[in-house]
């Protein structure tokens, strides 16, 4: 046989792509759908009966796709002709059954449920060759259900020293690790499990659905814990573990228990390694402790549509290039449909993703239109019998502010639902955050917003109620970036940009992906909104869109990370002074840019002095030479410099402190009771000299107005409130005190200030500052030093605790020993404030120790009894036998 003889498949797959007749009928089948989308009638160049069949005849066939580099573009290409049939023509048996063949052809067992077609091939040896299939991706321990082929390509690579693989959003990346974990505790091998996640949001988010939906009674009969935080009870008793952290928690649960034993790391959203901001850091320090280890764990490394997965397996150093691990899949099970809406010219465009072009749909309204108009036309007509089903809607802002007031704006067109489970919801927040706060009012029209910082009962209510269909419409930042899964059907992106910055393509690819979730349905609306006269707003979008994500570098990587090459000098320069005090480089240097640039500079130093052959110093060797480092760890030493593995304080910072500490520097005490204001910020103007606050937290804890710390005055309201054990709601009231007696000064955003005033709109953009303050600088600026703070106070006087550790305080929202142990038990500190105030659910035993009566499951606040059923789960020994 001739060399240059073609295989017929290799023909057929190889210029189908091109193929004209295939393009014109896909094209038809698109605009049809756009227009029916968007109840518009549709014109008389659809699809006619014998095109119906050629194009379901295009789909079989390139669901069969066996070419060497498309054949996941051809296969995705026949569940979207599929997906388009089926919403023009739901009725047609036709195009169930040749649906059931395609999604079969792609091993998509979910995507025929869906479908809700019983097809079988007619085929004896295709319905054998089927049923093996089926067997082959079977997922272990769950029943009836099936991997699709590159998700199990993926699973039988988790059990390997280390691996990386990559894959689009949609694909369940972080729910094979879930599944691997269940299958290896369903087989007793007791071994301990992390999970690193980019957000306190979804560690909330993992950690239910391991408890209640994975693992369940497998917990105790198994006797594994699912742990959250350093300070949970049960890492003290015999059992093992499953993590679920942020890099941050991580890192600080290894310093605080050097010995803790981890057998699997699963570092989900993986790209965060490639990212310029000060987290980012976090995740090469847990790696590399890791990675020294004796016995290290294994290491996988999951992330959202990377080229080249293989990148993120260079931290682990003594791997050699021929010996890696990767896996990469563009295979998505579902679809999303991209339109263009142009509010400036009232124009709807749909996007053909196969010749990269925008169609123009329909003029969408006369007069001015604003996004709320469109919202409340989709909201009308996605409700009505011609488009079944599709009316639950995420909409995309790149600011909190924006995102509130516009689900306000809208929520004020809508009316209220009359709904007791958005009631009850209102209710629950107006009770625990305030009477007027937005949410409390549009929750009950089925609208809302899901940001940062809203306290975690509340918004996993609210993801509850938006997956049950309550909620319809959620408005939200780039939170949705980090992993929330949420059924939604149409997407609206309204900004190219993820707060100041603009969006990536891996950010930009990621977001889209969250529409369209093979949990929930099939495909999904992606809108992107442009609202001027600049045509290039809509060429952006679809630039991007034709844009594919490029190779990832790491973030500290010589020459191609986001760490620049006068960044990693300067580092390198300072250290060569013997000095790792990093300044900011120049005035106008990012925030992100000088905490990415500080923390690898003090990794940098630790490595050095301790001779630490990590992938961090591996990165500067183009900058370094062995005299270079030997000398820096001559000065270094003299200079006094203690190798710590906290990289959110340097060693300077740490030597002032040990000296306040020595002088006589301790917390301030309780007088009468209570904590007073002015002590409170004696204190922390101490802090503030000690830790070079002024330098190294300029925007928020150090930051100088007029000569003062006007917003350090304002933490020490909130700090006082909050150790106290005040509830939101108290803490607010408090904080609406305090501007009407402070009224100068007001932030309304990160760089303007005004008057206060007290009315509604004023106190709204307190209530989220205040939240937001909570958060991010009281349980995680403040409570680091304070941590740093109270392990300084002790080994200086050699105790392992003391009281008054505001640490604790903290960590707990509490000075309460009975609200402390409730939540280190598990619960939430609003929670454990609502037990302390309802003992009809508390047995106090004989050891002085309560435990939970059974009718807590039944309790009548709806936040309460969802922990409570994680809690009998994860810590039944908490529960008396008895009631």
């Amino acid at each position: 046989m001739s060399d240059d003889k073609v295989k017929l498949g290799e023909a057929i797959f190889n210029s189908i792509s091109e193929n004209e007749y295939l393009n014109k009928l896909y094209e038809k089948a698109l605009l049809s759908y756009a227009q029916k989308m968007l109840s518009v009638p549709i014109d008389n160049n659809s699809l006619n009966s014998t095109e119906l069949h050629d194009l379901l005849r295009f789909a079989d066939l390139l669901s069969k796709s066996n070419h060497a580099t498309k054949y996941e573009e051809h296969k995705m290409w026949a569940q979207e002709i599929i997906v388009l049939l089926n919403f023009l023509f739901p009725d047609n048996k036709n195009i169930k059954a040749f649906g059931g063949s395609v999604f079969s052809n792609t091993d998509n067992t979910r995507g025929i449920s869906i479908l809700n077609t019983d097809f079988e091939d007619p085929f004896i040896l295709s319905r054998l060759f089927q049923e093996y299939k089926k067997s082959y991706l079977r997922i272990p321990t769950q029943e009836n259900m099936h991997f699709f082929s590159a998700q199990k390509q993926a699973y039988d690579h988790l059990n390997d020293k280390y691996f990386s693989y990559s894959a689009p959003t949609s694909m369940g990346k972080s729910f094979l690790m879930r599944m691997f974990i269940k299958e290896q505790i369903t087989n007793e091998k007791h071994q301990n499990f992390a999970i690193i996640v980019p957000t306190k949001a979804l560690i909330n988010e993992v950690s239910q659905k391991i408890i209640r939906e994975d693992l369940n009674d497998l917990l105790s009969k198994k006797n594994y814990k699912v742990i959250t935080a350093s300070t949970d009870i049960a890492l003290e008793g015999k059992h093992d573990f499953v993590y679920v952290l942020t890099p941050e928690r991580l890192l600080y649960m290894l310093i605080a228990h050097p010995n803790l034993k981890i057998d699997y790391l699963f570092i989900d959203e993986a790209h965060k390694l490639s990212a310029k901001n000060g987290r980012a850091p976090f995740y090469y320090k847990v790696v590399d402790m890791l990675r020294k280890r004796k016995c290290p764990p294994k290491f996988i490394f999951a992330s959202p549509n990377i080229p080249n997965p293989e990148v993120y397996l260079r931290l682990l150093t003594d791997i050699s290039e021929g010996n890696v691990s990767a896996l990469k899949t563009s295979f998505s099970p579902v679809t999303q449909i991209k339109f263009l809406l142009d509010l400036k010219n009232k124009k709807m465009s749909v996007y053909n993703q196969h010749s990269k072009n925008l169609i123009e749909v329909a003029d969408v309204k006369s007069g001015n239109i604003q996004l709320e108009d469109f919202l409340q036309i989709v909201e009308s007509q996605n409700k009505s019998s011609d488009v079944p089903n599709h009316h639950q809607t995420i909409v995309y802002f790149n600011s909190k502010s924006k995102a509130v007031n516009t689900a306000k704006n809208f929520a004020d067109r809508l009316n209220d639902l009359n709904d007791k489970d958005l009631n009850a919801l209102s209710n629950d927040i107006a009770t625990s955050v305030h009477k007027d706060y937005y949410l409390a009012d549009i929750i009950k029209k089925g609208i809302a917003y899901h940001i940062g910082y809203l306290p975690s009962s509340i918004r996993m209510r609210i993801e509850d109620l938006f997956r049950a269909g309550k909620i319809t419409t959620l408005f939200c930042t780039s939170t949705l970036l980090e992993g929330v899964n949420l059924p939604a059907d149409n997407l609206f992106i309204t900004t190219k940009k993820v707060f100041t910055r603009k969006m990536t393509p891996v950010d930009f690819k990621n977001l889209i992906g969250r529409v369209g979730r093979i949990e929930y349905n099939l495909y999904g609306n992606v809108i992107f909104v442009t609202e001027s006269d600049d045509k290039s707003q809509a060429s952006e979008y679809v630039d991007m869109l034709k844009t594919d994500v490029p190779p990832q570098s790491l973030s500290i990587e010589a020459g191609a990370g986001v760490l620049t090459k006068p960044e990693r000098k300067y580092i390198v320069n300072t250290l060569k002074s013997g000095s790792v005090v990093i300044e900011k480089r120049k005035n106008n240097q990012s925030e992100e840019s000088y905490e990415l640039t500080r923390k690898f500079g003090l990794i940098l130093a630790k490595d050095i002095v301790t001779n630490n052959n990590s992938f961090v110093r591996q990165s500067f060797s183009d900058l370094l030479t062995p005299t270079d480092e030997k000398n820096i760890k001559s000065k270094l030493s003299e200079n006094g410099f203690v190798p710590d593995d906290d990289i959110n304080i340097s060693s300077d910072q740490t030597a002032a402190l040990s000296k306040a500490i020595i002088d006589g520097l301790q917390y301030p005490q309780r007088s009468d009771g209570h904590f007073h204001y002015t002590d409170i910020m004696e204190f922390l103007e101490k802090l503030c000299t000690i830790f070079k606050w002024e330098k190294y937290e300029f925007s928020t804890l150090g930051k100088v107005t007029n000569g003062q710390h006007k917003k350090l005055s304002w933490y020490g309201v909130l700090l006082m409130q909050w150790i106290s054990g005040f509830g939101l709601n108290n803490i607010i009231n408090k904080g609406i005190e305090y501007h009407r007696e402070h009224p100068d000064n007001f932030w309304i955003s990160r760089t303007q200030t005004v008057t206060y005033q007290d009315t509604i709109e004023f106190r709204n953009i307190l209530f989220a500052d205040t939240l937001e303050v909570i958060d991010n600088i009281i349980l995680f600026s403040l409570s680091n030093y304070f941590l740093k703070f109270s392990n300084e106070y002790k080994r200086i006087h050699k105790v392992t605790s003391f009281p008054n550790d505001w640490y604790e305080y903290v960590e707990y929202g509490t000075t309460n020993a009975e609200t402390i142990m409730l939540q280190r038990i598990g619960f939430s500190r609003e929670t454990a404030t609502y037990l302390k105030h309802h003992k009809e659910y508390l047995i106090n035993a004989e050891n002085g120790q309560c435990k939970l009566k059974r009718t807590l499951l039944e309790c009548p606040n709806i936040s309460v009894r969802n922990e409570a059923q994680n809690m009998i789960l994860n810590m039944p020994e908490a529960f008396a036998h008895k009631i």
